[in-house]
C-alpha cells in the first residue's frame, strides 16, 4: 500500500473530539532530535508536513495528520533533552504521558523511533517500559542507519534487536530509502 495523501489536521494539547471519531491512530514517539519529523516527511512524501528544526524539543503539541483519509499519524513531542526550561520540559513529558498512558485513546500502533547510530538510550528504555506496561503494540524504527559505518551496521542492528526483544525492529533511512515500505505498512496496516 502507498501513501497517496497526507494532511495536517491540528495540534492538540489535551482532550479533543478528533480522537473520538473512530479513525485509527498510529503514534510516532522518540527522543528529541532523533529525526522524527524527517521520518514523517519522507514517509508521507510531503516535505514540510512535520516541522523540522535543529533545536531539540521544538514540537510542543501533539500534531495530528490524516493519511490516505483513513488513519491518523499522531506526532508526539520528543522526550529527553529539549531546549526549554524545566517547566516546559515537564509540560511536554506530561502531554506525552497523558496521551499514551493515561488518556482513554487507543493507538493501533506506537512507533518508537530511536537513533540507530547512538543505539537505545536510557530514556528510550524507560519509554519502552512504560508503553509495555500499558500493553501498547510497539514497533521500533531504527532511524538514521545511513550514519552507521557499513562495517558495524549488522552488529548495531543486532544490538538494537536484542535491546528490544519481542518487538519488530525496522532499520530506517530516509536518505538511503531503507525501511520506507515496511514503515508505510505499519502505518497503513497492511
Amino acid at each position: 500500500m502507498k501513501i497517496t495523501s497526507a494532511q495536517f489536521i491540528k495540534g492538540v494539547v489535551g482532550t479533543d473530539a478528533i480522537f473520538d471519531n473512530g479513525i485509527p491512530q498510529v503514534a510516532f514517539i522518540g527522543r528529541s532530535n532523533v529525526g522524527k519529523s524527517s521520518t514523517i516527511n519522507f514517509l508521507t512524501h510531503a516535505d514540510g508536513l512535520a516541522r523540522i528544526s535543529s533545536f531539540p524539543g521544538r514540537t510542543t503539541e501533539i500534531n495530528v495528520f490524516l493519511i490516505n483519509n483513513k488513519v491518523y499519524l499522531v506526532d508526539l513531542p520528543g522526550y529527553g533533552f529539549a531546549r526549554a526550561n524545566l517547566e516546559g520540559r515537564q509540560r511536554i513529558l506530561d502531554l506525552i504521558r497523558w496521551y499514551l498512558l493515561d488518556s482513554p485513546y487507543q493507538q493501533k500502533k506506537v512507533v518508537l523511533i530511536i537513533d540507530a547510530e547512538v543505539g537505545p538510550t536510557e530514556s528510550d528504555h524507560e519509554m519502552l517500559r512504560l508503553l509495555e506496561e500499558k500493553g501498547k503494540d510497539i514497533v521500533i524504527a531504527a532511524n538514521k542507519i545511513d550514519k552507521v559505518r557499513k562495517s558495524h551496521l549488522k552488529q548495531q542492528i543486532k544490538k538494537i534487536e536484542e535491546a528490544f526483544v519481542g518487538h519488530r525492529v525496522i532499520p530506517y533511512s530516509a536518505k538511503d530509502k531503507i525501511g520506507v515500505r515496511e514503515l508505510t505498512d505499519v502505518l497503513l496496516g497492511s
